[in-house]
């Protein structure tokens, strides 16, 4: 950032580090840089800069924070950034001490996120592709439909992240494996399944994008866009869903391409996948990260005791 006021200039140092040394997103780098920025702010306004701030200091603007109405989340998000980001000023000696080490977070509970039933996702997945093969209709239009069943039919199928998702490769439609190989956090391998249900949509798709977009059907993007970003955006994808979710007769606010994450690794547990196996689909570094999933395996071992166990209540009478 050519021309910045030194304390930014230590974000940019702070977001080379992160990029570098732990491979972070470009979306994870772009929030450090906004909620950085807020508190350098804030900061300047109080006649401090990041290299003379106290931990009063911090705290007069968590404070604000709350004043302004920041919800839990956010603000346990914003904790998060200040205390790696003075964390990165010590350990490299921009300064000798670390303002931000003794500040306490406001403790977030983990719960299980609101699951989608198998008959909602399938209400959904049919309603996303009605019309696309009806010869009636603009070739435009069935695209579209066309692509977002093969957006459905694929997170569904795999459990992405959305920005693995949208980012996906053109190749991905042409493999003859079970399977794809994903870029996740850190830049990370792993091997997602794909179903044949999912191949299908997404070999559909291709042919309507070939044959409205030829140009942009040669892009290296599954997904690809005229945007800057060469693909779709998650923004525009979300958009799409929460219009079929409506169609679909469900609740749009409850609708997200995480809630189908959701409903992919839940729908497994369920079924009987081992949570371990979950953990590496879904791409998490740490089984706790998972584990906001156990109430699936609380219900079905439960069920288990129930209708196995020769002294259950079930089994009385």
């Amino acid at each position: 950032m050519d021309g910045a006021k030194p304390e930014f200039r230590l974000i940019d140092a702070f977001l080379d580090m992160l990029a570098s040394e732990r491979g972070a997103a470009r979306n994870t780098l772009d929030a450090y840089r906004r909620d950085l920025t807020d508190y350098l702010t804030h900061v300047r306004r109080a006649g401090a800069d990041p290299l003379t701030v106290g931990t009063d200091d911090i705290r007069a603007y968590l404070a604000a924070l709350e004043a302004r109405g920041m919800s839990g989340a956010t603000s346990a998000r914003r904790i998060s950034a200040l205390r790696q980001f003075h964390k990165f000023l010590y350990v490299d000696r921009y300064r000798a001490d670390d303002p931000a080490a003794a500040l306490e977070g406001p403790r977030r509970h983990r719960s299980a996120p609101n699951v989608l039933s198998t008959a909602e996702v399938d209400r959904l997945l049919a309603v996303a592709r009605e019309g696309w093969d009806d010869e009636k209709r603009p070739l435009g239009e069935r695209m579209r439909t066309a692509r977002l069943y093969a957006l459905l039919e694929t997170l569904y199928a795999t459990g992405l992240r959305v920005s693995e998702l949208v980012g996906l490769p053109a190749s991905a439609a042409r493999s003859r494996d079970p399977f794809i190989t994903v870029r996740g956090k850190g830049a990370k391998e792993r091997l997602a399944p794909l179903t044949k249900r999912a191949k299908e949509a997404l070999l559909a798709y291709r042919a309507l994008l070939s044959a409205k977009s030829p140009g942009l059907a040669g892009s290296p993007f599954l997904f690809p866009s005229d945007g800057e970003a060469g693909h779709l955006t998650r923004q525009a994808f979300a958009r799409d869903l929460k219009t079929a979710a409506a169609a679909a007769g469900l609740a749009s606010r409850d609708i997200s391409p995480h809630a189908l994450r959701h409903a992919f690794a839940s729908h497994l547990l369920q079924n009987g996948a081992d949570l371990r196996v979950v953990q590496e689909l879904l791409g998490h570094a740490d089984i706790s990260t998972t584990q906001i999933y156990t109430h699936v395996l609380d219900e079905r071992m439960r069920a288990m005791v129930r209708d196995l166990h020769p002294l259950s209540d079930a089994k009385e009478g």
